[in-house]
């Protein structure tokens, strides 16, 4: 409890020292707001990350660059062009022999606004385990970093560049990193962006997987709540609703960049999620077969769980996570591969 508590006590620190929140601009009553109690979290999920991890990885927490942002309100400010700076978690085991050439996971975090929490930190050693090092963006539109970063958001557009552009920084940071054995993985969200890094970057990764992977934002506002499409039809964001410019939702979405896979892929889907339904990743699945497009999928039937069914520590959801790892490490090769 002493360990806790003092760990708040340095978040609550650092969270002071902090500039105070400008007053945000009027919005939708509809659309969650950024609160500053999410900086504080982050802020105590940055230590906890180093209490989880320590053990096993050099953690460490990175600033670069990425694209600049998708609107600019007004182009003629000081600095309106500039990049937009990214923050990354950075994790490399321990024990991996550096003089050789070793595999690189770019993992892309969930939540349209969201971001890269310890909850994911169980899948993160079983992968630091096996001797894969790992970098994981809190991409622009992710929570933690205040409102001006949160309207940064462009879902399926450049945040997919920011995912990109933070495996090129570790590659370029880290010269044992294998170029040629680079893969990228994600849930939900983070399955989407993966999708759309594998069609958009196919140099750059040897393999994909994409778990419940949102994959048609169309037929996903179709089943959707008011306040979810609020989300992506606020003026910060796309500005308009679906039934006002399908084509920009078709454009954000997997399912219609399908014919541009060229890399292994595995997809899990779960017939009982309760957050991207199985008709998504269905319509997925028949749009890379009629491409004639090679890739693996599976389709689980009522997996307890729902959406989270492979992230949970029950041993369906390892067993299932053994079968990625087992797909992933037949192209990456790490040190210490599961059997």
């Amino acid at each position: 409890m002493s360990r806790v508590l003092a760990i708040a006590a340095f978040a609550l620190a650092l969270h002071a020292q902090a500039p105070a929140p400008t007053a945000p601009p009027s919005a939708p009553a509809a659309q969650p707001q950024t609160q500053p109690s999410d900086e504080l979290i982050k802020r105590i999920d940055d230590v906890m990350w180093h209490l989880l991890l320590d053990d096993i990885a050099v953690v460490d927490k990175i600033e670069y660059t990425s694209l600049p942002p998708a609107r600019n309100p007004n182009p003629r400010a000081p600095g309106a062009g500039n990049p937009l700076i990214v923050r990354a978690y950075t994790f490399i085991p321990k024990n991996l022999d550096r003089g050789r050439k070793q595999p690189l996971i770019v993992f892309c975090h969930q939540g349209v606004h969201a971001n890269q929490d310890t909850r994911d930190a169980h899948v993160f050693r079983e992968l630091l385990e096996q001797g894969y090092s790992i970098i994981s963006a809190d991409y622009r539109g992710s929570t933690g970093y205040g409102r001006g970063f949160y309207e940064q958001i462009d879902y399926g557009g450049r945040e997919v560049d920011d995912v990109y552009l933070s495996g090129q920084w570790m590659l370029d940071a880290y010269a044992f990193l294998d170029p040629k054995r680079v893969g990228v993985i994600g849930w939900s969200h983070g399955g989407l962006i993966t999708l759309m890094n594998a069609f958009a970057h196919p140099d750059a990764y040897a393999v994909a997987y994409a778990g419940v992977p949102v994959s048609d934002l169309v037929e996903r506002m179709g089943y959707q709540p008011p306040q979810y499409q609020a989300l992506y039809s606020a003026p910060y964001h796309i500005g308009r609703t679906v039934r006002e410019d399908i084509m920009e939702y078709r454009r954000r979405s997997p399912v219609y960049h399908a014919k541009e896979l060229k890399i292994p892929l595995l997809i899990h889907g779960n017939t009982n999620d309760e957050d991207v339904n199985i008709l998504e990743v269905q319509h997925l699945v028949e749009a890379l077969k009629a491409e004639g497009r090679k890739f693996e999928y599976k389709i689980y039937q009522d997996a307890p769980g729902g959406h989270y069914f492979n992230r949970l520590d029950t041993k369906a959801a390892k067993d299932s996570r053994r079968e990625i790892w087992q797909f992933l490490a037949g192209y990456l090769k790490p040190d210490h591969a599961v059997n």
